[in-house]
């Protein structure tokens, strides 16, 4: 049986992608000092180990936030280049307007042009040779799925399209439209496949199979797995792939599969979270009262009426808070009841569109934060008249009460508006996700994810 060695799993890439990143940086500023007027950057100076400790610190955080180590931008040129530049040039702005701790302004402001292009051009040559020759095929995830059609279809479609895996086969009881690969479950081995193919996974679903055929993979899968062939589940694939739970763990057996993590009962984790609620919720509300009076004019021109507005939301355990918002609707947008908000939703103002799309709209819950009813990260409040249905059509709904909800949260960083139960049953998935996974480096995920959203005008 042959064995694939060069496969780099996704965080393996974004390692690699970021380390030689840095050194590319570095090294091209230090072959500049050397041979030609790069003056900038002293690299005889006993500070430069912060300096550059500095910049590759800029680098890597404004690269997370314009998503450069986003492999599906990594592996497109026009992507890349727009990331580059905008991780580039905001790195260089923040470097040069921090010289207490970069290197001092230089009197040639020439320099600083020299440090961009520096920084710039051999960080896209580099990125390129990535997409042209690291970027392959040889280099993905080569994986056998093992399941009934019906059951393995969606998930083994959405692996065939995207950059990380390469479905080498999948034992089925008939072919998969669209996805090339199919072997007859009832007459194949697993055994024969893997011996002819350099395999790094088996994906396998035994639901809808028949006892004949699960006795004979068991039997198979024991012997793979004793030579050393990762052997995972399905559901526990698809949680990788999606960064959700599967539908199916939403059952009465879901204590198998759903548990809080650690954290939840962490002290210090919990204190430490409360500590940094607090402060970015400082920092948040003072810069919410700089930008009031320009709000407050394009409320008057464009969105007259109200420019704020609160609602009774449910919280942690199920007990209601009122949520501070600025209104983005027009007056009375709900006399006949309360109603989802819609994509191209006729009741938000203009103006309104503006305050969603870049989340000005939820910068007084920062107050909530500081009064201890939300939390930064978290799933978002939902209102009781939502929650009672929710609750009724979605199993499980109330789940995610167990925690603060959050200003932004991991559904909201991964999925659109939801306005359907279907949508809403999804989202639940991703909170349930999170409330399962949760670290301080899922928190720091989804911080950066939220700058991306803000950003990139991806808010509803």
């Amino acid at each position: 049986m042959t064995t694939k060695i060069s496969y780099f799993n996704v965080s393996e890439r974004k390692l690699f992608l970021g380390i030689i990143d840095v050194i590319i940086l570095i090294s091209s500023l230090y072959l500049a000092s050397l041979f030609i007027n790069f003056t900038y950057i002293k690299f005889t100076s006993s500070a430069l180990l912060n300096w550059l400790l500095l910049l590759g610190f800029y680098f890597l955080i404004f690269g997370q936030i314009f998503q450069l180590y986003s492999l599906n931008v990594a592996n497109n040129r026009y992507l890349t280049v727009r990331a580059t530049v905008l991780t580039v040039f905001t790195t260089t702005i923040f470097y040069i307007f921090t010289p207490y701790f970069s290197p001092e302004l230089p009197p040639n402001r020439l320099q600083i042009v020299y440090f961009f292009l520096l920084s710039f051009i051999p960080l896209l040559l580099w990125r390129f040779v990535y997409i042209s020759l690291i970027f392959s095929p040889k280099h993905f995830k080569s994986i056998v799925f093992i399941g009934n059609s019906e059951r393995i279809k969606k998930l083994l479609i959405q692996v065939n399209k995207d950059s990380f895996h390469h479905v080498q086969a999948y034992l089925s009881d008939k072919k998969v439209e669209g996805v090339e690969g199919y072997i007859d479950i009832s007459k194949a081995t697993i055994s024969s496949i893997l011996a002819d193919n350099a395999i790094t996974e088996v994906i396998v679903s035994k639901r809808d199979l028949s006892e004949e055929v699960v006795n004979r993979l068991n039997k198979e899968l024991i012997l793979l797995f004793e030579k050393g062939v990762n052997i995972v589940s399905y559901e526990t694939f698809y949680e990788n792939v999606n960064v959700r739970i599967p539908k199916e763990y939403l059952d009465h057996n879901f204590y198998r599969h759903i548990n809080f993590s650690k954290n939840n009962s962490n002290n210090f984790y919990l204190f430490g979270l409360r500590l940094i609620d607090i402060f970015f919720s400082v920092i948040g509300a003072i810069g919410f009262l700089c930008v009031i009076p320009l709000i407050f004019i394009g409320n008057i021109i464009a969105n007259r009426g109200p420019l704020f507005y609160t609602q009774i939301r449910v919280g942690k355990n199920g007990k209601t808070f009122k949520i501070f918002k600025l209104r983005s609707m027009v007056k009375d947008a709900e006399k006949g009841g309360a109603v989802w908000a819609k994509k191209n939703d006729v009741r938000i103002t203009g103006f309104g569109k503006f305050l969603r799309r870049t989340r000005l709209d939820e910068m007084p819950q920062f107050f909530n934060i500081l009064k201890g009813d939300m939390s930064l990260i978290g799933p978002r409040p939902e209102r009781p008249e939502f929650v009672k249905d929710l609750e009724a059509q979605i199993p499980f709904y109330t789940i995610r009460h167990v925690i603060r909800p959050g200003l932004t949260g991991w559904a909201q960083v991964n999925y659109p508006y939801a306005n359907t139960i279907e949508e809403q049953e999804t989202k639940l998935r991703y909170d349930l996700y999170y409330i399962k996974e949760r670290s301080t480096f899922l928190d720091f995920k989804i911080f950066i994810k939220t700058f991306t959203t803000v950003l990139y005008f991806k808010g509803q």
